[in-house]
């Protein structure tokens, strides 16, 4: 989304119709979303304890939760082009426990790697 604002800003900033005022702000309302995502997901912690799986969010707003790995149901990894590129990708884990409980690790290196090792934590944590 931030990529598009900033494509139409430049758009819109150099036509000469009077609307690089707009082009302007929707460039400046670009970079500022970008910044506060990064600042975001550098607030988030993820911990693998030899009972669960613990996310930490502190940056804006504090949150905090936890899976037990015995919940664990499915662990997803998936990578974008932009991730592959990167070497990044996201790891998604779900709960056996509730429908709607997901931990997504999102932008990770070696995504594969660490579903592999919340997998061994799990099998562990059932023998």
């Amino acid at each position: 989304m931030g990529l598009a604002m900033c494509i139409g800003g430049l758009f819109l900033f150099g036509e000469p119709s009077g609307s690089s005022l707009l082009g302007l702000l929707l460039m400046l309302g670009s970079i500022a979303l970008v910044v506060l995502a990064g600042l975001a997901h550098r607030g988030t912690t993820w911990s693998l304890t030899s009972d669960r799986l613990i996310e930490r969010r502190d940056m804006f707003a504090s949150s905090h939760q936890e899976m037990e790995l015995i919940d664990v149901r499915s662990i997803e990894v998936s990578r974008s082009l932009l991730q592959r590129l990167l070497g990044l990708g996201t790891v998604a884990v779900a709960s056996a426990a509730s429908a709607e409980f997901l931990i997504i690790m999102s932008d990770i290196r070696d995504p594969q790697l660490v579903a592999d090792t919340v997998r061994q934590a799990r099998l562990k944590r059932l023998a």
